[in-house]
């Protein structure tokens, strides 16, 4: 192996100490991407001429369904057998804290968020958004979807920060030794993933500024859900898996929550050439 090439990894999980106050790269790589997102789905409103007081509250909306999403997604599908068996593991579930063995309760931050459940999330709350403000849900869900890669690539060099959500081992020279891990060079998973949402994001404004009869035909909606869901799973094969339920399946969870993501996807791009080309044709 070439093993004078491997990146040794190793960075400290807080950014920013202030006082008692400590600010994590993983917490910062959320706001981070969010904020990018927020940028970008303000410009696309104004390219539209959507009224500023209709955009306000759609941050909010969407920032609670991928936090609740994305949380609940986690318990209830990778740690089922924790969350669900008591009163006080449900409440974990909600607080970002834990009990521990002595009673006393702990900040731990939300330990455990999944992709596939904060996107389940965004979709209700962007649902329950248009229904509240009127603004077509196809606009809004494509608007997102063009902004969603920042945020999603955001999230994965926070978990890289973090040294989760790691690969397989491998002999590849660009191989990280997870210091905190067990000091094994491994495919940088979550690096291979930032990398490829960010070539969505390029990929999403290009077809945008070339095709905007698009916007608003849930064509970008779909175009991000198979991209990031097809990426998903074979991406799988370089990850080691999350729990240990998962060792003896053919496909992985993170596998089999991706297909359904990549069949809607499919059919929402397909829907949406459809009615730009119907769109086009009234003109």
């Amino acid at each position: 192996m070439m093993s004078y090439l491997f990146i040794n990894w190793n960075p400290d999980i807080v950014m920013l100490q202030l006082g008692p106050v400590s600010l994590r790269w993983y917490s910062m790589c959320w706001l981070f991407g969010l904020l990018g997102a927020f940028f970008v789905v303000r410009w696309l409103y104004k390219e539209q001429k959507i009224k500023d007081e209709l955009f306000d509250p759609l941050f909010f909306y969407c920032f609670i369904g991928i936090l609740v999403g994305a949380r609940l997604g986690h318990c209830i599908f990778y740690e089922p057998g924790y969350f669900l068996s008591s009163g006080q593991h449900i409440l974990e579930m909600i607080l970002p804290m834990r009990k521990f063995a002595d009673g006393s309760w702990h900040f731990t931050g939300y330990q455990g968020l999944a992709s596939h459940g904060g996107t389940a999330g965004l979709i209700i709350a962007i649902l329950l958004y248009s229904r509240k403000t009127k603004v077509p849900v196809f606009t809004v869900l494509d608007f997102v979807s063009i902004a969603t890669p920042i945020t999603a690539g955001f999230i994965r060099l926070g978990n890289l920060m973090n040294s989760e959500i790691i690969g397989k081992v491998t002999d590849v020279p660009w191989a990280f030794v997870f210091e905190r891990v067990d000091m094994m060079p491994r495919h940088p998973g979550q690096l291979y993933e930032a990398i490829a949402y960010f070539i969505l994001l390029f990929i999403g404004l290009a077809i945008y500024r070339k095709h905007k009869e698009l916007a608003g035909t849930g064509y970008f909606f779909g175009l991000c859900i198979l991209y990031i869901f097809t990426f998903r799973f074979f991406i799988e094969y370089t990850k080691e898996n999350q729990e240990a339920f998962e060792d003896g399946m053919l496909f992985n969870m993170g596998q089999q929550l991706s297909v359904p993501f990549v069949i809607l996807g499919a059919y929402f791009m397909w829907k949406g050439v459809k009615r730009g080309k119907s769109s086009n044709n009234k003109k």
